[in-house]
């Protein structure tokens, strides 16, 4: 386990004093625009987010369902790239220094970008955590090292199918929380909540004693709810993005913001 502390681990241990749980938006670099990229990730965080996971858009991307993916190739047709998400959060950090931020991006990008570079760039412009759904087990030691000299949390992707001893490998080099993901499959906005997940939960509590975030199908204020009666938060992208998607041509920002603020009861 990591034992490096970070502003995810300040925001997590104050909501956990609080017994809240955390609630992080999921929001595509580049999407609708790069010009509103900031806009809306500081106006999130300032309407009742306590952090805000940056996906940096990517051709392939295996573990997206359609709309994620669908954000992916609009960001990727606005010219969004690895160093327009590290300055996305230069400027973030202008408005928010308080705010955990936590990349996501695919592995293949960043051993282009290299990941001695990728880490140090993006510590220089304020990212806490870094989460790689497909990192090749073979590799995840060689990111962790990277990671731990700037201080960033590698955060893993746990699901029901993974097993105790993938768990286990994993919580070794986690830091921050555990990401774990309520369906098996791609990501999307569900109706129901997996049934597995709370099994998923325990099962990794029994290797790390790590904050445990829930992702993948969450969509209401309800499931954030019933997320927060046996995890510490939960990780809403879909549900997120389709009402961005959907808001009126210069009314996205508000969108965000009043979406948001409909999970925290702050509505």
């Amino acid at each position: 386990m990591n034992t490096l502390k970070n502003r995810i681990d300040q925001r997590l241990e104050k909501l956990s004093s609080e017994n809240k749980p955390a609630l992080v938006p999921y929001l595509t670099v580049g999407y609708p625009t790069v010009e509103l990229t900031v806009p809306i990730a500081t106006k999130v965080l300032s309407s009742g987010a306590d952090m805000l996971e940056l996906g940096i858009p990517f051709s392939d991307p295996l573990a997206d369902g359609p709309t994620i993916q669908e954000t992916s190739f609009i960001a990727l047709e606005n010219g969004t790239t690895i160093s327009t998400a590290i300055e996305s959060v230069r400027e973030i950090r202008t408005i928010d220094s308080e705010s955990p931020l936590i990349f996501m991006g695919y592995f293949n990008p960043f051993l282009r970008y290299g990941f001695e570079k990728l880490l140090m760039d993006i510590k220089s412009a304020g990212v806490d955590g870094l989460i790689v759904p497909d990192l090749p087990t073979e590799e995840s030691d060689v990111l962790f090292a990277e990671c731990r000299k700037q201080s960033i949390h590698l955060i893993p992707l746990l699901a029901p199918t993974s097993t105790d001893e993938r768990i286990e490998s994993a919580c070794k080099t986690a830091g921050g929380f555990i990401y774990c993901v309520s369906l098996t499959g791609v990501t999307g906005a569900r109706n129901r909540l997996s049934s597995g997940v709370e099994e998923l939960v325990r099962r990794i509590r029994a290797f790390t004693d790590l904050p445990v975030l829930v992702g993948f199908g969450i969509s209401s204020q309800s499931d954030v709810d019933r997320i927060g009666q046996f995890a510490n938060g939960a990780v809403v992208g879909s549900a997120f993005l389709d009402a961005v998607s959907g808001a009126d041509f210069g009314k996205e920002v508000e969108t965000a913001s009043q979406f948001v603020r409909g999970l925290t009861r702050q509505g």
